[in-house]
C-alpha cells in the first residue's frame, strides 16, 4: 500500500465512488473486487482519502472567511447584511437585503467560493417603506421588463404576483430565454422573490447526440470534465461522476442546456473540493 502511486488511487476511489453514487451496486462491487485483486482494500483507500482531505481542506473558519470575503467584494453588498455560518463545507447565508438581486448576489458569490459543497440560503428581502408598491404595480413593471427585453417572447410568458413573489409560467423554446425572463424581473424594486415555473418545448425536433454535449462541455475552460459523465434518453440528458466545486457543477448544466432539442438536464454531478486539487 505504501508504494501504491497517489495518483492511481485517488482515480480508483473516485472510479469507485462514482460508480456507488450512480447506484449501480453491480458496477461497484466489479470496482471493488479489482481494487482486491490488485491488494488495494476499500479500508484502506478511504484512510488514504480521509488523510489526504485532512491536509489539504478548508476548515470552517478558512471557509467563513473565504465566502465572507467574496461577498464583501460583491459592489452591491455590505458584509455586515450577511451573516455567513459554515460546517463542513456547507455555508449557511443569514440576514436582511433591501433587494431581491443582492439575495441573488450574496447566493452567487458564496457559490463560487473553492470548498463550498452546500449552501443554506436564508437571507430576507426587507424593502423601506417608501420603496412598497402593490402586486398590481409590481405586475406591470415586471410585464414590461418581460417586454423590454429582446431575448424574451415575453408574450409566451404568464406572470402572477403575490405579495411581492412574482411566479413565471410559459413555455419556451431555449433556457437561455428562461434565464433571461427571470433576470429582467430580479432587478424590479418590489420584488421579494422570483419562482421559475417556465417549461422548455423546443422547436428543433432532432435526436440529441451524446458526443455533441460531451464536446461542448469539453470546449469550456471553465470545466474540468475529465470525470463527467454524459448520457441521453430521449429529451433528457443526465451528467454524472465529479467537478471541483459547485460553479463547474452549474456551469456544466449551463452547457447541456444550449443543446438543440433538449427537453431536461438531470444534473447528478458530485461537488468535491478535494478531488479538484489532488492530481
Amino acid at each position: 500500500m505504501a508504494e501504491t502511486d497517489d495518483k492511481f488511487l485517488k482515480q480508483q476511489f473516485f472510479r469507485w465512488f462514482q460508480s456507488f453514487s450512480r447506484n449501480d451496486a453491480t458496477l461497484s462491487k466489479n470496482y471493488v473486487k479489482r481494487l482486491k485483486s490488485m491488494g488495494i482494500t476499500f479500508e484502506s483507500l478511504k484512510q488514504y482519502r480521509c488523510n489526504q482531505k485532512n491536509s489539504i481542506m478548508k476548515n470552517n473558519q478558512e471557509l467563513q472567511t473565504d465566502v465572507q470575503n467574496a461577498i464583501k467584494w460583491e459592489p452591491l453588498l455590505h458584509a455586515a447584511e450577511i451573516g455567513v455560518t459554515v460546517k463542513d463545507g456547507v455555508v449557511s447565508l443569514t440576514g436582511v437585503v433591501d433587494s431581491y438581486v443582492k439575495k441573488m448576489e450574496a447566493e452567487n458569490a458564496a457559490k463560487k467560493v473553492i470548498g463550498v459543497i452546500a449552501l443554506v440560503e436564508n437571507i430576507q428581502v426587507q424593502f423601506p417603506s417608501n420603496w412598497t408598491k402593490t402586486d398590481t404595480e409590481v405586475a406591470s413593471e415586471v410585464l414590461a421588463g418581460l417586454k423590454a427585453n429582446y431575448s424574451v417572447p415575453h408574450d409566451k410568458v404568464q406572470v402572477k404576483v403575490e405579495k411581492g413573489w412574482v411566479t413565471l409560467d410559459g413555455e419556451l423554446p431555449w433556457n437561455y430565454q428562461k434565464e433571461a425572463a427571470k433576470s429582467a424581473v430580479s432587478y424590479l424594486t418590489g420584488v421579494q422573490g422570483v419562482t421559475n415555473n417556465i417549461k422548455i418545448k423546443p422547436d428543433n425536433h432532432d435526436a440529441i447526440e451524446q458526443k455533441q454535449v460531451e464536446d461542448a462541455i469539453a470546449r469550456s475552460w471553465t470545466i474540468d470534465d475529465s470525470d463527467i459523465n454524459v448520457s441521453v434518453s430521449g429529451t433528457t440528458v443526465t451528467l454524472t461522476g465529479t467537478v471541483g466545486s459547485w460553479h463547474q457543477k452549474e456551469a456544466a448544466s449551463r452547457v447541456a442546456w444550449n443543446t438543440p432539442g433538449i427537453w431536461h438536464v438531470k444534473n447528478e454531478l458530485l461537488v468535491d473540493y478535494y478531488y479538484a486539487l489532488v492530481d
